[in-house]
C-alpha cells in the first residue's frame, strides 16, 4: 500500500496552506449552527444525530488531511501542522506525509472491512421498497414517553401503528433494526445481524448512505479533506429526509413530512432514494480509492 518514493505527489506550502485554510473555513460553517446550540445547551432532534451517533467532533472535521501518497513541502513557518499527528512522519526536508504503513499496522483489519463493506454494498442494485418504515418500527406500540424524540406523533399513536401493520416491513439496514420495538422486530421481512452485514447492506437504504460518513471517519487520515466533509453533506441532507419520512411531526422545526403513508409521499421518498444511492456510491468509490486497497474477506471491525 506504500507508495513509491516516485509516485508520491509533493505539494508546495503555497498550494496546500491555502487548502487546509479553506477546509477548515468550510467545515466550520457546517457545524456552526451545532457549535452555537451546544453553547447554549440547546438540542436539535435532526442534526444532534451527526454529532451523537456519529461521534466525530466538529474540531476534528476541520483538520484537513491530503491523504496517502502525498507530501505536504515545508512552508515560511516551517513543517504542516500535521507534523504533530499520529501516523505522520517528517522527513530531514522538512516534508510531512502520512506513514501508511503505521498506520495500517494499528488499523488495518478496520480498513480491510470498511473496504469490503463499501465495495459490497455498492455492488448492488438500490432496493426502493422500505419507504422509510424503520423509523415507524421504532415507535410502533410504544408508550410516548418511551419516543426516542420528545415530538408528537404525526398521525397519532393509533393511525401510526395502523401504518406499520398495513405495509410490509423490510429493513435491510442492522443499526437502524436493532432499534425496532420488540412488537416490530417479528413482522420485518428479514432479520439483519451484525454478523449478516456486509451481506445485507445495499446503496438503497437512507441509513446505509448516511453511514459513508461513518466509515469515512473509520479510515482517518487516509480520507482526504474534501471526501470527509463531501461524506458529511450528504449525510446531513439525508438525515433530514429520513426524519421528514418518519412518524414524527417536525413542523416546529419547520421541517416539511414526506408523507410515504400516502402515494405521492411514497413516490417523493423513492425518487430521493434513488438520488441517494447514486451519490453515495460515488463517495464509496472514492473512499475505496482513497484506501487503495482491493476488497478482502471482511470481519467485524
Amino acid at each position: 500500500m506504500t507508495p513509491d518514493a516516485q509516485h508520491l505527489t509533493r505539494l508546495p506550502a503555497a498550494s496546500w496552506l491555502p487548502t487546509a485554510t479553506a477546509h477548515a473555513a468550510r467545515a466550520d460553517a457546517l457545524t456552526a449552527d451545532h457549535r452555537t446550540r451546544r453553547a447554549r445547551g440547546e438540542k436539535h432532534a435532526v442534526e444532534d444525530f451527526l454529532f451523537e451517533y456519529y461521534p466525530t467532533k466538529p474540531a476534528t472535521l476541520r483538520v484537513w488531511h491530503p491523504g496517502a501518497g502525498v507530501v505536504l513541502e515545508p512552508g515560511p513557518d516551517g513543517p504542516s501542522p500535521l507534523a504533530g499527528r499520529r501516523w505522520y512522519r517528517t522527513a530531514d526536508d522538512g516534508g510531512v506525509s502520512l506513514d501508511v504503513d503505521a498506520f495500517l499496522a494499528e488499523r488495518g483489519s478496520a480498513v480491510s472491512f470498511v473496504v469490503g463493506l463499501l465495495e459490497a454494498t455498492a455492488s448492488r442494485p438500490a432496493f426502493t421498497g422500505c419507504f422509510g418504515l424503520h423509523e415507524w418500527a421504532m415507535v410502533y406500540r410504544e408508550r410516548p414517553d418511551e419516543h426516542r424524540h420528545a415530538l408528537p406523533l404525526r398521525l397519532g399513536e393509533a393511525a401510526t401503528d395502523a401504518v406499520v401493520e398495513s405495509h410490509r416491513i423490510r429493513c435491510s439496514h442492522f443499526d437502524a433494526f436493532r432499534f425496532f420495538t420488540p412488537e416490530a422486530g417479528p413482522l420485518n421481512a428479514r432479520q439483519p445481524t451484525r454478523t449478516t452485514q456486509v451481506a445485507d447492506e445495499q446503496p438503497g437504504c437512507l441509513h446505509a448512505a448516511m453511514d459513508v460518513y461513518k466509515w469515512a471517519t473509520k479510515l482517518g487520515p487516509l480520507v482526504p479533506g474534501d471526501l470527509l466533509l463531501d461524506s458529511f453533506e450528504l449525510a446531513r441532507e439525508i438525515r433530514y429526509t429520513d426524519m421528514a419520512a418518519s412518524p414524527y411531526d417536525f413542523s416546529s422545526y419547520d421541517l416539511e413530512p414526506v408523507a410515504i403513508e400516502t402515494p405521492d409521499g411514497k413516490a417523493d421518498y423513492v425518487r430521493r432514494q434513488r438520488d441517494y444511492a447514486e451519490r453515495s456510491n460515488e463517495l464509496r468509490n472514492r473512499l475505496v480509492s482513497a484506501c487503495g486497497l482491493s476488497a478482502r474477506t471482511p470481519s467485524a471491525p
